[in-house]
């Protein structure tokens, strides 16, 4: 969509009607749906808002981290690199309102005294948990932005009003929940909304503008950060005490990677999913994005990969000399998390026979050495992936409750125990002990605006369990960190070019080399260095991929995106986000 006025002119039927089932075609004309022969049933409440499914996250859901630290690239983004444009157009802008305005129509006219108060309020939950959703993700992006609370025509002032204040808009969202968490049935339902996901996702919008607010001083809001991180402890605390989920069990070595390889959505765990599935046709890519070398090459960093604590509890960069230990040693006696989201010796991809050769990391597919197995389901499946994507899962509001009370110095021992311990009891991993936690330097290096080492590790726990599920990016922003994508994304340490034995069978696997040799080593896989992979130290040291990439982060800039150029010109009232009027436009 070209122009913001477009909107009103997309009835809201063109949406459903594309997603809904032929029967419902031949009953309305696809033109328009007649609030006067709709909205008379419960029938049509739902169906109508089924249509709002489609707005969630989906396939990208695992690749959203390519955007972050945690991964590289052979495609180097312009979002990563620094090199972003101000857009033209308002749809690759991602300022478009069409969403919205269904939204907004149905709850114009779906409350109707012939049909029964509380499925009236369970759909009209639903619908305000969706325009929640809606708007939390444009203040994400852009900032402040007009709130429209209902649907507009043409003519309409307000269609070329101003932006609205961030206050206005985040407090409308948390109404909008309030409103779906009291009204929303609460039967679990993986791949539809109820009561514990507007629950979830009020942790989420609170955390995420508490600690917004609290790092980014320039925004004058300061004062209002601990009231937004106590309502985000608030909800976790309510739906860590009253909801029906629980962490997954099982075998700590396996468990946490049979969670994201299941083809059934973890009714535990699993509060909300994107769902997919064999008898309905509907894959994700995510297997061909991660076992062949045809979907950017993403390899995991050296910064994710340090973030795992070793198996006994201490941090890894307690090791002497930890910045210099090869693949095969740094990924020995770990949390046994790394060993269920990379590839490490021993790996076979689940399903293959147990007499098969365990898989080394690709690095045709994996620049950096570190290859990602998270999500990757049975060999069977090939690069077809039908794994339920998790939107929202109880391990979120676990952390969510944590680090609110960790931003608000309440993380006691029995708070922890409820929360981040329960993730770590899980994989057999030592607990935190509040009163013993102890700066981490390379922790303390990396989020160089903290110095409570309690914030630090609940930090490093956050990325650690929800590594490639695309929350890296925006955790980054709202701690103030951005400068972080500007640094070197180093990969695996190499003492030197030549050939080495990965896994330790007494095979060498991988060769590190300026060209290919005459006469390759069968079985070896070759890295050849040049113009755009490198060695950190030139003849050793940690694999750079982009070692002539300068790329940037502007600190009063690059925390928000662009508006579109088209919609400046066309509502007067609408002001470019800082320091962007002067950026080159597509």
């Amino acid at each position: 969509m070209k122009k913001i006025q477009k909107f009103i002119l997309l009835f809201a039927g063109s949406v459903i009607l594309a997603s809904c089932d032929s029967d419902f075609l031949e009953r309305y004309p696809q033109s328009e749906i007649s609030p006067q022969v709709f909205f008379n049933t419960e029938s049509d409440l739902e169906l109508y808002t089924n249509s709002f499914y489609t707005y969630l996250p989906g396939n990208n859901i695992p690749t959203d981290d390519f955007s972050s630290d945690n991964v590289n690239v052979s495609g180097l983004d312009e979002l990563v690199a620094g090199l972003r444009r101000v857009p033209s157009d308002a749809e690759a802008a991602g300022w478009t309102w069409s969403q919205l305005y269904n939204i907004n129509y149905f709850l114009e006219h779906y409350d109707k005294p012939a049909i029964p108060e509380e499925a009236r309020n369970h759909y009209g939950g639903i619908a305000r948990f969706f325009r929640a959703y809606f708007y939390f993700e444009k203040v994400k992006r852009f900032g402040n932005v007009p709130w429209y609370g209902r649907s507009l025509n043409v003519g309409d002032p307000d269609l070329f009003k101003a932006r609205d204040s961030r206050t206005l808009i985040i407090d409308s969202i948390k109404a909008d929940l309030n409103f779906a968490i009291n009204n929303v049935r609460s039967a679990k339902t993986p791949g539809r909304i109820n009561k514990w996901a507007a629950l979830a996702l009020k942790s989420r919008v609170c955390l995420f503008e508490g600690t917004f607010r609290k790092y980014h001083t320039n925004l004058g809001l300061q004062s209002s950060a601990d009231g937004l991180l106590q309502e985000a402890a608030d909800a976790a605390d309510l739906f860590i005490k009253t909801s029906p989920y629980k962490l997954a069990q099982g075998n700590p070595s396996t468990v946490y990677l049979n969670l994201f390889a299941s083809e059934t959505p973890n009714s535990d765990e699993y509060i909300l999913t994107r769902l997919y599935g064999i008898d309905v046709n509907m894959s994700h890519p995510t297997n061909d994005i991660f076992t062949s070398a045809t979907r950017g090459n993403p390899g995991l960093t050296k910064s994710l990969i340090d973030s795992y604590l070793l198996a006994n509890g201490k941090p890894f960069s307690s090791l002497p000399n930890y910045d210099e230990l090869p693949f095969w040693e740094e990924v020995k006696n770990r949390d046994p998390r790394l060993a269920q989201t990379i590839r490490t010796p021993g790996y076979r991809r689940i399903g293959a026979p147990a007499t098969s050769a365990p898989l080394k990391p690709d690095y045709a597919n994996a620049l950096t050495g570190y290859q990602n197995i998270k999500f990757v389901s049975g060999v069977e499946r090939g690069t077809a992936s039908y794994t339920p994507l998790p939107i929202f899962r109880y391990a979120e509001v676990l952390l969510n409750y944590a680090e609110a009370m960790a931003e608000l110095g309440k993380l006691t021992q029995p708070e922890a125990n409820r929360s981040i311990n329960l993730l770590r009891d899980r994989v057999g991993m030592p607990r935190i002990s509040v009163e013993a936690v102890t700066t981490d330097p390379q922790l303390a290096d990396l989020y160089n605006n903290v110095s409570d080492p309690l914030i630090l590790e609940v930090r490093r726990e956050r990325r650690v369990e929800l590594a490639m599920e695309g929350f890296r990016y925006y955790d980054l922003m709202r701690w103030k960190q951005g400068r972080l994508l500007a640094e070197t994304f180093y990969g695996a340490y190499f003492p030197g070019k030549g050939i080495f034995d990965l896994d330790g069978d007494g095979t060498d696997d991988i060769g590190i080399v300026d060209t290919r040799p005459s006469s390759p080593v069968s079985g070896v896989q070759y890295f050849i260095l040049g113009s755009d992979r490198a060695l950190s130290e030139g003849n050793k040291g940690n694999i750079i991929v982009h070692p002539n990439i300068e790329k940037v982060f502007v600190e009063g800039k690059d925390y928000l995106y662009p508006l579109p150029l088209n919609e400046l010109i066309l509502n007067k009232q609408l002001n470019q986000n800082p320091e962007w009027d002067d950026v080159e436009r597509d």
